[in-house]
């Protein structure tokens, strides 16, 4: 009987590769933007999934699951790229924001004005297109942290656990993140 089980559980996780590798694939390349490592993600939450299976009851949809899964081995590659990171020219820079944050709580300029209406150009199937370049174009992980926040909702302790930052960095990252998706907006998306 345990053979037979067994055979039936390979056989389950391997059309479990057939029906959702792609669709992790596109989920790990959005955030890692790069096609290998997003290969070696996915590969890793199979073999995660199948190692763990047992902890799989049923309560949630298995693409879901396996989604979590990844989502925690994509977490785990940036904390790595994070830490082996130097400070470079930018980073210095988020530095002096983050104090100048830190010390008086509040942004320290505003943002100018669109040079285009955004309101009308939401309304506009390209404008994604553009959209969704511009956040490819942030680096790691400013993209990451913005994703998180602003297209995935999630709440700003949770981002700051798994990314492993002050939620002052946070506000940092997402202060830049924003004023680099409104230039690049503003340069790819032509006003009529």
């Amino acid at each position: 009987m345990t053979d037979n089980t067994d055979l039936h559980t390979r056989f389950e996780t391997e059309l479990w590769v057939d029906k959702y590798s792609d669709y992790l694939y596109r989920y790990a390349l959005m955030r890692l933007r790069d096609p290998t490592v997003a290969e070696d993600a996915v590969q890793e939450t199979f073999l995660a999934a199948l190692k763990n299976l047992e902890q799989f009851d049923g309560r949630v949809d298995v693409k879901y699951w396996l989604r979590g899964i990844l989502r925690n081995k994509i977490v785990d590659h940036i904390r790595k790229s994070v830490r082996r990171k130097k400070l470079q020219e930018e980073e210095a820079h988020d530095v002096v924001d983050r104090f100048l944050y830190k010390a008086s709580g509040v942004p320290t300029t505003r943002p100018k004005p669109w040079a285009f209406n955004p309101d009308d150009a939401f309304a506009q199937e390209e404008f994604w297109a553009a959209f969704q370049a511009c956040i490819d174009g942030l680096k790691d992980p400013m993209k990451t942290a913005f994703t998180l926040k602003m297209l995935e909702e999630q709440d700003t302790e949770d981002i700051c656990k798994e990314l492993e930052i002050s939620d002052n960095y946070l506000w940092v990252m997402l202060h830049r993140a924003r004023s680099q998706l409104k230039t690049c907006l503003e340069s790819k998306w032509a006003v009529s």
